[in-house]
């Protein structure tokens, strides 16, 4: 007997839209296990709330004691990150007799020092913990005891991390051979984070290549080719091989994480929900990243060599040895392959989401 799912999503992201890729292969997961997840969205930025929120309301009349599993980032249910209004969608499902599950893809409240954030910060932790208490099930990406706004973790709370949204093939890949050490880099932030960022990597492989005479560095992935002309200038006379590329299809990222030696993840600490990290753990490479609040197991059981930000010889200490010590290289890499099969693969995953299910 199949067993009818339903996953809500709120505004389509641009230019790809990392929870409708999640929700993809959570539903491509769950068919071996007898669930069919199907995915509607509520298009309020389309329709208008009203429109939008009546449409939902037709929809919702066949989905009574089914469960309907809301996707929650702030920014997919308000543009400017009020997202209160997701609550009307939570007691339409609720009044239709559905059963209710969260899953929390943003997990605490946006940072930021400027009035109107403090109200926005205010405005996200008061809806997230109405819609905890509106729900039947709420599914973390981080465990619970992690997170700085609940003050208590509920009866109804779980963890359940992120997959890399990658077609990861069943045998491990191999991994170059080259002589020359090749840095990984998957995605780069928007803005002024972006140009943080971009200064680390610079400042990292410009100490690095020192060590090895050369060097490849292979940036891809959202806002990479945003950054290409700063990075292009700050390695001009160095010997390093430079690839940037912006968003590439699934498969090709699989691909170009293959022939990397190393993936640098310098967007923020490390986390269970950094599916752009956790795509590097899937090809099984060593990770060098910053820790963070939300930094625990099972993160850390996979190769991740944590560095402080506060300290950059830490990070370019780091890249010396994964890049020159091969034992300790292959030592990462299995821990990666372990930790993937055990708690990042879509089967491990969609294991999870049908104890919850079945449990409730």
């Amino acid at each position: 007997m199949i067993t009818p799912v339903i996953a809500l999503l709120g505004r389509k992201d641009e230019p790809t839209d990392a929870v409708e890729e999640y929700c993809h292969y959570l539903a491509e997961a769950l068919q071996s296990r007898a669930i069919q997840l199907e995915i509607h969205r509520v298009p309020w930025e389309i329709l208008g709330w009203p429109d939008a929120l009546q449409t939902l309301q037709l929809q919702a009349a066949s989905w009574r004691d089914t469960w309907v599993l809301l996707q929650y980032t702030a920014l997919a249910w308000s543009r400017r990150g009020f997202p209160q209004k997701v609550l009307l969608v939570l007691k339409i499902l609720k009044a239709a007799g559905a059963r209710v599950g969260m899953v929390f893809h943003d997990v605490e409240p946006y940072l930021g020092g400027r009035l109107i954030d403090s109200i926005r910060r205010l405005s996200q932790v008061r809806t997230m913990r109405r819609m905890l208490v509106l729900a039947d099930l709420a599914v973390f990406t981080v465990p619970t005891e992690k997170l700085s706004w609940l003050p208590a973790v509920r009866a109804q709370a779980a963890f359940v991390p992120v997959g890399p949204n990658l077609p990861i093939p069943p045998a491990p890949q191999a991994h170059s051979q080259d002589v020359v050490p090749t840095i990984g880099v998957f995605s780069i932030t928007g803005g002024d984070s972006g140009a943080r960022e971009t200064k680390v990597i610079l400042s990292a492989v410009g100490h690095t290549v020192r060590k090895f005479g050369r060097l490849r560095l292979s940036i891809f992935g959202r806002h990479a080719e945003l950054r290409e002309t700063e990075l292009r200038e700050g390695l001009r006379d160095l010997p390093v091989e430079l690839s940037v590329e912006g968003v590439v299809e699934p498969a090709q990222v699989v691909q170009k994480l293959s022939v990397c030696d190393v993936l640098l993840f310098v967007r923020g600490s490390i986390s269970s929900r950094r599916s752009s990290a956790i795509a590097g753990i899937a090809c099984g490479l060593p990770v060098i990243a910053y820790p963070g609040s939300e930094t625990a197991p099972p993160i850390t059981d996979a190769g991740v060599v944590l560095v402080s930000p506060d300290h950059p010889y830490e990070l370019y200490a780091a890249l010396v040895r994964v890049l020159s010590d091969e034992a300790y290289r292959r030592e990462l890499g299995a821990r990666s392959r372990a930790a993937y099969q055990t708690h990042f693969s879509w089967p491990a995953i969609a294991a999870r989401f049908s104890a919850l299910l079945a449990a409730r």
